[in-house]
């Protein structure tokens, strides 16, 4: 077999052993069996909502198994072909085949991504938040790069973007910024995104065109859905009202409208600051409960905690990647290795590869922030 041949296999084995292990493989036909007894219950349709969520838990597993029975076939059928054709010297059926597993890795690699994005909210829509860290001018207009870098991915992939909130920086670019992005599994993949990122360059503020390092911190939370009840009391929150302080345009606003709630027992505060202030209450209420959420999220889960905790202010050693332009071209995640020196490309959205690989990183069961080695 030749290697090209032998590495898919191997990729598809790999993606075989994901999938095995994503849905528990070993017990998915006695809990099938469960999902049909429970469909078959005379009173399901009592609770309208807790009926259409088992009919997608059960419909989702189905198809889970459907994905992982038909790429195990493909694997051994090809493979038994090309092990024929080698034994009987015919070169065409070996082609064949060869091609065949070739495209199964494409499918392969399609399950194993679906396969990844099945945390309890990733199919959310999500909120994005961007923050300058210490640096002034420079920092902001970091800011302005990434809140251009991830419109563009999203915008890429069909998602909706609307931005929430935003204040101007001092000179250029933006102290922060929130959006709100919808569409299918947007949390599920922008929230490999969250931590600090670094910039390298030389400045174009910079008289001396010297060097300068620039840092932004970026802040993901799932939109909770209506079926996800989140309590917050009104002795918890204070609300203000103040005037905007937009980049002006279509965010311009001239009255007292933009809305901050502030949430005494965790310290979050949100805002938003569109022309109604009744649409900005329910946005900031609704950013609100998100975070409330995703800090319940973060108590289950101990990878995404650490990362959080660990994440500290936006500065030296709590960076998740860099993107040096100077002195020479390339984009680092720090937690995977992943790399590429399509610095541009990057900063264009391009940011499949290192959201996949964080996504991998994370479902081989390492600690988020450990970094991998590379060859």
């Amino acid at each position: 077999m030749r290697a090209e041949t032998q590495a898919n296999v191997e990729a598809i084995e790999k993606t075989l052993k994901l999938l095995a292990q994503r849905m528990d493989w070993e017990t998915a036909p006695h809990r099938l069996e469960e999902f049909d007894a429970m469909i078959e219950a005379p009173d399901l349709w009592n609770d309208p909502a807790k009926a259409q969520k088992l009919m997608r838990d059960r419909q989702a597993l189905m198809d889970a198994v459907a994905s992982y029975k038909l790429i195990e076939s493909g694997l051994k059928e090809n493979v038994e072909l090309i092990e024929l054709g080698e034994a009987e010297g015919d070169t065409e059926i070996v082609a064949e085949a060869e091609k065949a597993l070739a495209e199964l890795v494409k499918v392969a690699q399609a399950k194993e991504l679906e396969a990844l994005l099945d945390g309890e909210a990733d199919a959310n829509d999500t909120f994005l938040e961007i923050n300058a860290g210490a640096g002034g001018t420079e920092s902001c207009d970091w800011a302005a790069m990434l809140a251009r870098m991830y419109v563009r991915w999203a915008e890429a992939h069909g998602y909706t973007v609307e931005l929430q909130s935003e204040t101007e920086g001092e000179g250029a670019g933006i102290k922060s910024a929130s959006y709100k992005i919808s569409g299918k599994n947007a949390y599920g993949w922008l929230k490999t995104e969250a931590g600090v990122h670094r910039l390298v360059r030389i400045s174009p503020y910079d008289s001396a065109a010297r060097r300068h390092t620039s840092f932004c911190s970026v802040w993901v939370y799932p939109v909770v859905d209506d079926n996800i009840e989140i309590e917050v009391q009104d002795k918890d929150i204070r609300i203000d009202t103040f005037r905007s302080s937009g980049a002006g345009g279509q965010h311009v606003n001239k009255t007292d409208s933009a809305v901050r709630i502030t949430h005494f027992p965790t310290g979050i505060v949100v805002t938003s600051s569109l022309k109604s202030q009744h649409q900005n209450r329910d946005i900031a209420m609704k950013a609100l409960k998100s975070r409330l959420y995703q800090m319940e999220l973060d108590k289950r889960n101990a990878a995404i905690n650490e990362a959080y905790e660990n994440k500290g202010d936006a500065g030296w050693g709590n960076q998740i990647r860099s993107y040096v332009l100077q002195p020479y071209q390339m984009v680092k995640d720090l937690r995977t290795g992943y790399e590429t020196s399509d610095t541009q490309g990057v900063l264009d959205g391009d940011l499949d590869g290192f959201m996949q690989a964080t996504l991998a990183l994370n479902a081989s069961g390492k600690k988020r922030g450990e970094i991998a080695d590379v060859d």
